[in-house]
């Protein structure tokens, strides 16, 4: 299938099948790349899976926009299937790219962008729902990542961030110290954004990653090994 995956996706990304393009009736596609009706419509069922066809019943199947978003969503689709020993993977995707964006946008990042963080890290401080602390800490990150203009990265670091949320709600109903804590962090975060210094943006933004990440690691250890 691979070798029919391959074949398929060099024609859209030569723009031979430019995004909207209906795809050729599957006999003559079968034909033209020199494949097996069955290898072919598993590649397009693959394709189809990983957003970059559009398999419309009766009408066709499509190239699709391409656009980042587009693409990520079905990643997303992949990553919420993962059973909760894939969180492990998910921190640690997390923990390579946070970082690097919180440093890009050091960079980019406008003071109203600045000042709108500012305000929603004082919200963050009021709050004592943990499921409402992890959605603004979201949004706190989803903004930050917003700053660097990449929309690409934007889609996966969202895509990530969001499936380790529910282990983040955990982590918030159970350490009773998390809203002190995280407002400090994201204080040194912002303090490093308003310097436009990059160096510093990375490792605070580091140190809020890898701190969650031990926390959450080291409760999982101990579900998974109750005799440890």
């Amino acid at each position: 299938m691979d070798v029919a995956i391959g074949r398929l996706k060099r024609r859209i990304e030569t723009g031979e099948f430019a995004p909207g393009h209906r795809l050729p009736p599957e006999s003559v596609l079968a034909g033209e790349l020199e494949l097996s009706r069955p290898s072919l419509r598993e590649a397009v069922r693959a394709l189809a899976m990983a957003g970059v066809l559009d398999v419309r019943r009766g009408d066709g199947t499509f190239v699709t926009d391409l656009r980042p978003d587009r693409l990520m969503s079905a990643l997303g689709s992949f990553l919420d299937l993962a059973q909760d020993t894939a969180l492990d993977e998910m921190l640690e995707c997390r923990k390579v790219l946070e970082p690097g964006a919180t440093a890009l946008a050091a960079t980019r990042i406008d003071d109203a962008a600045l000042d709108a963080l500012s305000e929603r890290i004082e919200r963050m401080r009021t709050l004592h729902d943990p499921a409402e602390l992890v959605r603004e800490d979201l949004a706190f990150h989803a903004d930050i990542v917003a700053a660097t203009g990449n929309r690409t990265l934007q889609s996966l670091v969202s895509t990530v961030s969001n499936r380790t949320a529910r282990a983040r709600v955990w982590r918030a109903l159970v350490k009773s110290d998390v809203l002190a804590w995280t407002h400090q962090q994201h204080m040194d975060i912002h303090g490093a954004l308003r310097s436009r210094d990059s160096l510093a943006a990375f490792a605070a933004a580091s140190r809020h990653v890898n701190d969650v990440e031990t926390w959450i690691r080291d409760r999982l250890s101990a579900v998974r090994d109750p005799s440890s």
